[in-house]
């Protein structure tokens, strides 16, 4: 539903229209009253080529699936991207050059991407985010909470848990967790990150953040971190069962773009946590 009263009617292109999370994408803007599907992009490789973005739906959108990204934008208001890194910074090189916002879910990018998006947010407005669920976000609100509260006498680590299907590790979603801790912390995660312990590691430095990867059938997405004290532990968790939590969370990014030319922003500035 709008939050917006009167709002005009968001026309929304998804890329990657065919995969698990473009597909819930698709459905969750066709069952909502202000967005509508004004595109689908997906390799030229994919049988769904010419086909109706909504046939998996058993309905008729017409709109087809199509590999031309201009194509797919040529109706857009907004892109919303949850591929891969060379496949999203070449969708937004096309949104910057037809002035289509971005809301983008992909994970895995490089130093050098990450500044590119930011050039690129000089001249469209983009949400960037690891993980568009608002449960997420909000308990990324709570971790940095409890950083600033636990800052002495507490070792912290970061378990994540995803599909077999995932090809980056760890999870955006832990990256972004790391990254606002140490931020409470007034550390850098770059210096403070352990990602791999094997064979004699010696004592835990009190100083870092550990991570730890789990890849198996089809878990959606657990996260939970590990605050071990002396004498108790806190853990903070949150579990994904559906991909339906990132479709509306990117929905709710499509429309605080809708007031926005140009700057790059996150999730917690669509949901007011900053």
């Amino acid at each position: 539903m709008s939050t917006d009263s009167g709002a005009a009617m968001h026309q929304v292109a998804v890329a990657g229209a065919t995969g698990r999370m473009g597909q819930m994408l698709i459905e969750a803007i066709r069952a909502c009253d202000d967005c509508r599907l004004a595109g689908a992009m997906d390799q030229p490789s994919s049988p769904a080529i010419g086909n109706d973005a909504a046939a998996f739906l058993g309905v008729a959108s017409g709109v087809p699936v199509v590999a031309d990204v201009r194509a797919g934008l040529a109706h857009a208001q907004v892109l919303i991207d949850f591929t891969r890194p060379e496949g999203t910074m070449a969708h937004l090189a096309a949104c910057r050059e037809l002035g289509v916002k971005a809301v983008i879910g992909t994970t895995g990018f490089s130093e050098a991407q990450k500044q590119q998006i930011e050039a690129y947010a000089r001249d469209i407005a983009i949400v960037m985010a690891p993980n568009m669920s608002v449960g997420v976000n909000v308990t990324l609100k709570l971790l940095e909470m409890a950083a600033k509260a636990l800052a002495t006498g507490y070792d912290i680590e970061v378990i994540e848990a995803h599909h077999r299907h995932k090809v980056d590790a760890p999870s955006g979603t832990a990256l972004k967790m790391g990254e606002v801790i140490a931020a409470a912390l007034g550390r850098d995660l770059k210096q403070c990150a352990v990602y791999a312990r094997e064979g004699v590691t010696g004592e835990r430095d009190a100083s870092t953040i550990g991570f730890s990867t789990i890849r198996g059938g089809d878990i959606v997405g657990d996260h939970t971190v590990l605050f071990a004290g002396t004498g108790e532990r806190i853990e903070i968790t949150h579990k994904s069962s559906s991909r339906a939590t990132y479709a509306q969370g990117s929905l709710r990014a499509v429309r605080f773009l809708a007031g926005r030319s140009s700057g790059l922003y996150d999730m917690f500035d669509v949901l007011g946590l900053r």
